[in-house]
């Protein structure tokens, strides 16, 4: 006859819980700010990476746009001076042609050397370079000078300075990018592109701890029943438990260990505290979770290594 868990709760002792740092080279999350319809590599490999949003789309485009100012200010004066030299020589400089040199000068400034530097470094700007985000195709691959320029046109004509209805466009722009899923401007939209991040920020959460004597016992669980909604309410109990007054706190531990129990086999050794029950099946879970997640890591680091080269250390 199968042993039913002993569920000696309340839990007169802290339960098992230490903080764990997870690391993310590419961001692998299960967060909002993932892009719906995950990545699928030429090799048939899902890459999950975490989108840029407004506020770092912001941050780089202002850096870009310093570049961009203070380069177009260099160059302006040059072409300047070249008008100069022909009027030396008895050229005819009139108001047409000016215009047309400053043109010349925005449209290299603002649409060839924004598509050129993106495509010879494979996505990134210095501007995203700085805050750690580039521009890949919507399949995760990396971009040709065709998604930079046409990515950089729509930018001039319709966002940035957006030569077409100035300040309708640059609302539409930005309403583009709020609503969109994967946080996308028009040039995006365009050009099928995506701007994601490469680094990631340390995520700290709480994860329990194996207590040392069901350790053995643990390895052996099927927990092919255990649905992720029961396994986070129990994270939850024993997270917070100490918050929780008598006598729910009781009934609710009595409970969960109930449920938990008939999701798993084999059954805890007899004796076994409920809470001591809980924490090994959380910490089991964690444990082959994370090694499930490290080898796919694994793969996905291969794969992004051949596409892109070394990531920068964060």
């Amino acid at each position: 006859m199968m042993r039913q868990a002993p569920y000696l709760v309340p839990m007169r002792h802290a339960p098992y819980l230490v903080p764990m740092r997870h690391t993310r080279a590419v961001a692998l999350d299960t967060g909002s700010d993932i892009l719906p319809g995950r990545f699928v590599s030429g090799e048939a490999v899902e890459l999950d990476v975490r989108v840029a949003r407004l506020g770092s789309r912001m941050l780089a485009f202002s850096l870009d746009l310093v570049v961009i100012a203070t380069g177009f200010m260099v160059l302006l004066p040059l072409s300047l001076y070249f008008l100069k030299l022909m009027m030396d020589v008895g050229a005819i400089v009139d108001g047409a042609l000016f215009s047309a040199v400053v043109l010349i000068d925005l449209v290299i400034m603002f649409l060839v050397v924004p598509a050129t530097v993106e495509t010879m470094s494979k996505g990134r700007s210095l501007g995203k370079l700085a805050t750690g985000l580039r521009v890949v195709r919507d399949d995760g691959g990396p971009i040709r000078f065709r998604h930079a320029f046409v990515r950089a046109l729509v930018g001039v004509a319709l966002e940035f300075p957006g030569l077409l209805l100035p300040g309708v466009t640059w609302l539409v722009g930005l309403w583009t990018m709020l609503v969109n899923p994967a946080g996308k401007r028009l040039g995006d939209l365009a050009a099928g592109t995506v701007i994601i991040h490469e680094r990631s920020p340390a995520v700290w959460g709480w994860a329990p701890l194996m207590p040392p004597p069901l350790a053995t016992w643990a390895t052996l669980l099927d927990m092919s029943n255990l649905d992720d909604e029961l396994a986070l309410d129990v994270r939850h109990f024993l997270s917070r438990n100490t918050i929780i007054g008598e006598p729910a706190r009781t009934a609710l531990g009595q409970r969960l260990a109930a449920e938990l129990a008939a999701k798993v086999t084999p059954q805890p050794p007899a004796g076994t505290p409920g809470w001591a029950f809980m924490s090994a099946v959380l910490a089991e879970r964690h444990r082959r979770n994370a090694a499930r997640l490290a080898a796919s890591r694994a793969v996905t680091a291969q794969v992004w290594d051949t596409l892109y080269g070394p990531r920068p250390v964060s």
